[in-house]
């Protein structure tokens, strides 16, 4: 149990039996009425965001949530299994957890996988990764100055919009939040 005094962004609360992130917060002080906390809380699982006012001094209650450094080893049907870097355990996550970010999920590539109780939550990727481009239409010569994109299949089976003298073959570098081409590798 915590007071809302001990809010930090990144906190995980349990409100009502769902987890919650605090993503924002903010001490009012009214120059009449009693002191309230402004929070804007983030659902861990459905990844829905709310905002929800406390009055100071509320008790609130904290999850623990553990966050393990893990190595992605492979995927079984519709799991994905990593493996603990420092006890060598390996867990399975489902794909719903994993969510879109299989798109960018490597072999042997660490992720961040957060549990509460031994449930997995969800992964954190880092922020870009390289993969290869498997296949892409060939850029027409007279075609790279006009800056436009063309859609390559990278090895995981995504889709990401490159510049027009991208080839097949070549190592790119692509943000994990919104599947960006950010440049060649």
């Amino acid at each position: 149990m915590a007071t809302t005094n001990d809010l930090k962004n990144g906190l995980v609360l349990n409100l009502d039996g769902e987890l919650w992130t605090v993503v924002e917060f903010q001490h009012v002080k009214p120059g009449k009425g009693g002191a309230f906390v402004r929070t804007t809380l983030k659902n861990v699982l459905s990844g829905k965001v709310v905002d929800k006012t406390f009055n100071a001094g509320t008790k609130v209650d904290t999850a623990t949530v553990d966050k393990r450094s893990m190595q992605f080893l492979y995927a079984d049907g519709d799991d994905f299994i990593f493996m603990d870097l420092e006890s060598y355990d390996q867990i399975p996550v489902s794909g719903a957890t994993v969510g879109d970010l299989a798109n960018y999920l490597l072999p042997e590539a660490e992720v961040t996988v957060a549990t509460h109780e031994g449930v997995p939550l969800y992964i954190e990727l880092p922020t870009s990764v390289v993969m290869e481009v498997t296949y892409t239409e060939p850029g027409l010569q007279g075609d790279r100055s006009t800056g436009g994109t063309k859609p390559a299949t990278v090895q995981t089976g995504a889709t990401v919009q490159v510049p027009l003298f991208v080839t097949t073959g070549e190592k790119i570098k692509v943000d994990t939040r919104d599947g960006r081409y950010l440049g060649r590798a």
